[in-house]
């Protein structure tokens, strides 16, 4: 998406999600969109070509932050996208995301940020290709680094899903948790990372990958999916 399309979506009201197919932050929002029964704009924005289209200008005036998730809702624009599913938890409360119990919140909570603020960052595009650029990482080490982190935060899930004795993070139904975790079991696995570790994690996405919310916001069925 150039600058004139992305000024051009900004001015729609629709509700609109700016992303990138193989992004795991954005890949957590559509699938709570989904879940919860959105219907949304998918546009997409390049991270790599033309030097990384989050960086335009038009792209910076929507979000400074220079990163996607972007969601625009009439005139809000969240960025992040943990805060883009407890704003959609909030404005769209039904179905919901997140357990009724407080302390089954904070245990949900507590899984979804380990992923997304302690392991994904680590092995998120703009990481790798500093330490692939400036720091000159050869491809073997870049390897080695994802594998570890990722397995390193696997572990830690693996061993909070023991609270959930096999079942979903609502019961029958995923929520807030799978959004998260299942992109980042994508993530494993495109990295080629040995999964046999962690049943639970299998057994939570196994239960997952079928249901239309998860397969309509796969990577590979994105429109900019390459």
């Amino acid at each position: 998406m150039n600058d004139t399309e992305i000024q051009a979506a900004s001015s729609s009201p629709t509700l609109k999600l700016y992303g990138y197919w193989r992004s795991s932050a954005a890949y957590r929002v559509r699938i709570a969109l989904n879940l919860k029964g959105l219907a949304f704009e998918n546009l997409p924005v390049h991270l790599v070509k033309d030097g990384g289209q989050q960086h335009s200008v038009v792209y910076k005036t929507l979000n400074p932050q220079e990163l996607v998730p972007l969601l625009i809702d009439g005139q809000e624009r969240i960025s992040q996208s943990l805060a883009i599913l407890e704003y959609l938890e909030e404005v769209f409360p039904l179905p919901a995301l997140l357990p009724d119990d407080p302390a089954d919140r904070a245990r949900v909570r507590s899984l979804a940020m380990h992923i997304a603020c302690d392991l994904h960052p680590l092995n998120n595009l703009r990481v790798l290709q500093y330490l692939s650029g400036p720091l000159g990482v050869e491809d073997e080490a870049k390897q080695q680094w994802i594998q570890h982190w990722i397995a390193t935060g696997l572990t830690g899930v693996e061993q909070g899903l023991a609270a959930f004795d096999g079942k979903l993070s609502l019961g029958r139904r995923p929520g807030y948790l799978e959004a998260c975790l299942i992109p980042q079991v994508y993530n494993a696995r495109r990295f080629s990372c040995d999964l046999s570790a962690y049943p639970r994690i299998l057994q939570m996405t196994e239960q997952c990958e079928t249901l239309d919310a998860f397969a309509k916001a796969a990577p590979e069925v994105q429109p900019d999916a390459q």
